[in-house]
Order: C-alpha cells, then structure tokens, then sequence
C-alpha cells in the first residue's frame, strides 16, 4: 500500500514536468496521421497522465 501511495505522490509532482514532453510527442504526431482536435487534447492529457506514471514508478523503484 505504501508503495502506491509513494508512487502516486512522485507522479502527482511530475505531471507539471511531464506536460511539455506531451506536447511535443503530440505535435510531432499531428503532422502523420489526420485525427481531429478534441482527439488530439484527449491524447496530450492521457500521455502526459502515462509519463508522469512513468517516471513516479521509475522514481520509486530505481
């Protein structure tokens, strides 16, 4: 249970970090494939939701 908590409190702290990063995945994605703007917003807040996760379990367990 600790591990979890732990976890989500690095992730929470990350997800200021990690909005950049997502932009410029998604921006670099755009220009290849034709999905529309609301698919494009959903995508930036679930990669940057999947980065801050990321790097809060890398944070924990390294």
């Amino acid at each position: 249970m600790l591990d979890i908590v732990l976890t989500l409190i690095f992730s929470v702290v990350m997800l200021v970090f990690m909005a950049f990063p997502a932009m410029k995945i998604v921006e670099w994605i755009k220009p290849k494939t034709n999905y529309s703007e609301k698919t494009y917003n959903i995508l930036q807040v679930l990669l940057t939701i999947l980065l801050s996760l990321a790097i809060g379990l890398f944070l924990k367990f390294a």
